[in-house]
């Protein structure tokens, strides 16, 4: 038997227009979700649960942020010294590859250099360590091997699963200073869940160059304080602020080894503050 209510309800049109334009919540797997129109978005629950609700879309610094890049570039060296017997401190070793990062670029930056890929400012770094550290013996696929540990670097362990909430709610990117084809491969290895990838390539402006951080507003059409940067580094979430991102600090007291534990920024600076990814989307009602 039909309720007459139900019958209402279905034979009138202008019953059904009138819900089709209205906002109303439901459950989805235990998901506050909201419809409209047909069209299911969980972005306004997020927004509304966010400490930050006009950021519509998440940007992610790489190395540091998302990778252990100093553990990973360790366990590389190992696996070689294995194969060629090399006896090497490969945290120092790890230190000063990353040491060569900064300058390198400031070289593309200043115009001593045209603009040149970080793989191969990485690998223009690599070949002065292999002479210092007198890693004897390396053929052409070694060195190129080797150099693409930045590709292989391992993500903290709360990374995929702090992703994966955020990706639920926003669109979430790389913007890093590493190439696209970099960025990509390590994605792949890593399984990182991006929805794209962005990087300094396609500005030809590497961090903190303004330009760098304004890309990412431009190709998702929003403004930039509808962009957050995440970072572990206060001078890269700087100058992100400088050019009008919203910041997302995330601390890695690990980044450069337990020896050296990283302190944090003082509060004030940024518009959130996490322990980890999945603080982070906590944060941001992920």
């Amino acid at each position: 038997m039909t309720h007459k209510t139900d019958e209402a309800w279905c034979n009138s049109g202008k019953s059904q227009s009138a819900i089709s334009r209205r906002f109303f919540f439901t459950l989805l797997g235990g998901t506050a979700v909201l419809m409209t129109d047909g069209l299911i978005s969980s972005r306004s629950i997020a927004a509304a649960g966010s400490a930050v609700p006009r950021v519509k879309a998440l940007v992610f610094d790489v190395f540091g942020t998302v990778v252990d890049w100093r553990g990973s570039i360790i366990r590389e060296g190992q696996l070689l010294a294995e194969r060629k017997g090399y006896n090497v401190d490969w945290g120092e070793f790890a230190d000063r590859w990353r040491a060569g990062y900064g300058p390198s670029m400031n070289r593309v930056r200043t115009g001593e250099l045209p603009w040149t890929k970080l793989d191969d400012l990485h690998r223009i770094v690599l070949d002065e360590l292999v002479e210092e550290f007198s890693l004897t013996n390396m053929s052409e696929e070694e060195l190129q091997h080797l150099n693409y540990a930045w590709h292989r670097l391992t993500p903290w362990p709360d990374v995929i699963a702090g992703l994966s909430r955020l990706k639920n709610e926003y669109p979430i990117a790389t913007l890093s200073n590493g190439n696209v084809s970099l960025l990509m491969n390590m994605a792949k290895n890593a399984g990182l869940p991006w929805d794209t990838i962005m990087s300094a390539e396609l500005s030809r402006h590497y961090k903190p160059d303004p330009e760098a951080y304004l890309k990412a507003p431009e190709l998702f059409s929003l403004a930039p304080d509808e962009v957050m940067l995440v970072a572990a580094h206060p001078s890269d979430l700087r100058a992100a602020a400088a050019a009008g991102l919203s910041t997302g600090y995330v601390h890695r007291a690990l980044e450069r080894g337990a020896e050296n534990p990283k302190a944090r920024p003082d509060t004030g600076q940024f518009d959130i503050y996490a322990e980890d990814f999945l603080d982070l989307a906590r944060q941001l009602g992920a």
